[in-house]
């Protein structure tokens, strides 16, 4: 075959292999605005076959499979767009709150347990590196959450997953995460019942011998 044959046929392949992957992408897209996530992971997951690289395919496949409930498939996903914009806090957000879901699943191991909700704190902790200003500061509100879980956790769990010190550590900054929420949100009444919350396990712990 000739060299201007094989030219042509790879420039027309990848033309459809383009034109394919746009349509699967809008498709998607189109089912992600409308709410029906698992149109759009279908969809989706046809785009990132033919280009694992599209970063937005990538980041609207975790989200969908996030409101999917699939949280390991969520994961994965904002785990590979991350390796291609490894500054996308929100990305670090979404991935961190799938973990959490899974940290609270009584079927995992404590091992996985473990290892999902210290994630999500650490992948919190990225974002707001990344992004310190967030005005919503949803960031910090989801690793108050994410440190009061982790804290019960090693609270309650056995063996050497039990760890009083780091549980009574984590609950003391899921407070101070909180407090900092509650201080550019003084009317807010879900902070102030969050801090309580952690507040009353804190209480629990230190009078627990």
């Amino acid at each position: 075959m000739k060299l201007s044959v094989i030219i042509s046929f790879l420039v027309i392949t990848s033309l459809e292999n383009a034109s394919a992957q746009n349509s699967y992408f809008k498709l998607g897209q189109q089912a992600l605005m409308d709410g029906d996530f698992k149109a759009a992971v279908s969809q989706l997951e046809k785009a990132c076959l033919i280009d694992s690289t599209n970063a937005n395919a990538l980041w609207m496949l975790g989200y969908s499979y996030y409101h999917s409930e699939n949280y390991k498939k969520s994961i994965a996903a904002y785990s590979r767009e991350l390796l291609i914009n490894p500054t996308d806090a929100n990305a670090y957000y979404y991935r961190a709150r799938a973990k959490s879901y899974l940290g609270k699943d009584n079927q995992l191991s404590a091992a996985d347990k473990e290892k999902y909700l210290l994630g999500a704190i650490i992948d919190l902790t990225k974002a707001i590196s990344i992004n310190p200003n967030d005005t919503q500061n949803k960031f910090l509100q989801t690793r108050g959450i994410a440190y009061r879980e982790y804290g019960l956790f090693k609270l309650q769990a056995t063996g050497h997953f039990y760890d009083k010190n780091r549980g009574v550590n984590s609950l003391k900054a899921s407070i101070a995460d909180l407090e900092k929420v509650l201080a550019d949100n003084p009317d807010r009444v879900d902070i102030s019942s969050l801090i309580d919350l952690s507040k009353q396990k804190l209480d629990e712990a230190l009078t627990h011998r």
